[in-house]
């Protein structure tokens, strides 16, 4: 069904057009097809932002290319069967965080399902089986870090989000992702800077102090508040920042530490180097999978505390560890990964023996290393179960010179959760080339864990099961779990 409303330009097509909608991509743009010579919808692709597959919308278009066209929408003349009864968040969609925030839940699972199998259909891996998502089917406030970049308006320091793919600041401390006191924090915050006539950092003349509020909270409520500063402290030294210590703690008890970060840098980069604690812990503990973790501003986590959980006990299953096998966890971060398959979560049946993680970050790798005696103290864990490593997981030329030293047992089951950009086949031959018979991927990326496999495949493995965990509900992130498995040579 297509009506053009507006005359055409010769060769350019203009105006707006009545159109069916037909697929969803992993922006959350509806896709549909401009009418071709006969009429018939099989002409260029045009993607519409908050269209949703099986509406017929009016959309304008705004952007034309060789290739696609972009189009504006103007209004739904028919709604589909998946657009959801009432809008997912209050925040201005120019946000660009809820890409699914018109759709059904439901729906945004099947969407999540189909762009995985297609990652691997392109991948030449058809005949691998994709398994429908897990979910824990929670889908508001389920994310425990908050990042706030702040802007000067018309009355004082505003705070927001940043445009999809700009630094234009969207005014809106709500976020339906995050939980409801995350948004007061930030509120107190912007108008103890207002009161005080402290002025917002300024990225053209590089002027100004506030630049960002970072907030992390766990899974029992507790908050860590980081502002993140052009200076070395904030104007008027100690009295203020003893005033703003003051004005959190006395509206919100359940924060336990507050810092400045210092990044004087002209920079994307949110986080400097240094930090200045004004109050409490400079780091917070979080329970996960019977295990706990010590977080700091700076450390990795998962943004999902639950559906993490889910993902790394779906990562346990597939690793089908019997007690006795010793556990490499590549790319492991803060160990999260890793210990927990060997934690009391588990049977003593279905845990690693060992564990040895392996990260480039080094100060990632002193964090994993606190983790495992944390936990060793608590009784969580034996003594000495785990050592990490610093080194480059995806250049394998020297990664397993700690088990052929004897330092560290070899590996009988590998873990990798690479970043987006998947893992190297220099890894995944030298996996091969060891005979490591059992490799389970966590991946946070369809089309290159595809890619990944493939290479895993053409090595002699067989591809297993490809498992989604939606670990970011109403975003267009999914993670996905894989086994790749021969026979140990």
């Amino acid at each position: 069904m297509s009506k053009q409303t507006s005359r055409e330009k010769p060769g350019v097509p203009s105006g707006s057009f009545v159109l069916t909608v037909t697929d969803l991509n992993n922006l959350g743009c509806g896709v549909a097809r401009l009418p071709d010579e006969n009429g018939e919808e099989n002409g260029l692709v045009v993607f519409i932002r908050g269209a949703v597959t099986g509406d017929v919308v009016e959309t304008e278009l705004i952007k034309v290319t060789p290739s696609y066209a972009v189009g504006r929408l103007v209004r739904v003349v028919t709604p589909s069967p998946t657009r959801a009864a009432e809008d997912f968040c209050t925040a201005p969609e120019a946000c660009g965080g809820c890409v699914y925030r018109h759709l059904t839940y439901e729906a945004e699972l099947e969407s999540k399902h189909r762009r995985v199998m297609q990652a691997f259909r392109q991948a030449g891996l058809a005949d691998v089986t994709v398994l429908p998502p897990l979910s824990t089917g929670v889908t508001r406030g389920y994310r425990n870090k908050g990042m706030y970049p702040v802007r000067n308006g018309k009355t004082g320091i505003e705070t927001g989000f940043f445009a999809q793919k700009s630094h234009n600041l969207i005014k809106c401390a709500a976020c339906s992702l995050q939980p409801p006191v995350f948004a007061e924090i930030v509120e107190a915050v912007c108008r103890f800077f207002r009161d005080k006539h402290i002025r917002a950092y300024d990225e053209t003349t590089g002027e100004g102090i506030l630049r960002h509020i970072y907030l992390r909270t766990t899974a029992d409520g507790e908050v860590l508040v980081c502002l993140v500063i052009n200076s070395k402290g904030l104007p008027g030294g100690r009295r203020t920042q003893d005033d703003l210590v003051s004005v959190l703690l006395g509206r919100f008890p359940n924060i336990i530490g507050v810092s400045l970060n210092v990044n004087q840098k002209n920079t994307n980069v949110v986080l400097g180097d240094s930090f200045i604690r004004l109050y409490g812990q400079p780091y917070m503990e979080d329970r996960l999978c019977g295990l706990r973790f010590r977080i700091s501003a700076e450390s990795f986590y998962q943004v999902n505390h639950d559906a993490a959980e889910l993902l790394y006990r779906t990562a346990a299953a597939r690793a089908g560890l019997t007690g006795r096998e010793n556990l490499w966890d590549l790319y492991c971060g803060a160990g999260t990964i890793g210990l927990s398959m060997a934690g009391p979560d588990l049977p003593p049946d279905r845990r690693a023996a060992t564990v040895t993680g392996v990260e480039i970050v080094p100060q990632a790798v002193e964090c994993a290393k606190k983790n495992a005696q944390i936990n060793a103290d608590l009784g969580l864990l034996p003594p000495g179960i785990a050592r990490f490593f610093c080194a480059d997981a995806g250049d394998p030329s020297s990664l397993f010179k700690p088990a052929d030293d004897g330092v560290v047992p070899a590996p009988d089951v590998v873990v990798i959760d690479p970043p987006r950009k998947g893992t190297t086949p220099e890894l995944i031959r030298e996996l091969s080339r060891r005979g490591y018979g059992k490799v389970v991927y966590v991946s946070c990326d369809p089309e290159t864990l595809a890619r990944d496999c493939a290479v895993f495949r053409a090595e002699g493995y067989t591809v297993g099961d490809a498992q989604p965990v939606d670990l970011f509900p109403r975003t267009g992130h999914v993670e996905m779990v894989v086994l790749m498995s021969r026979d140990k040579e």
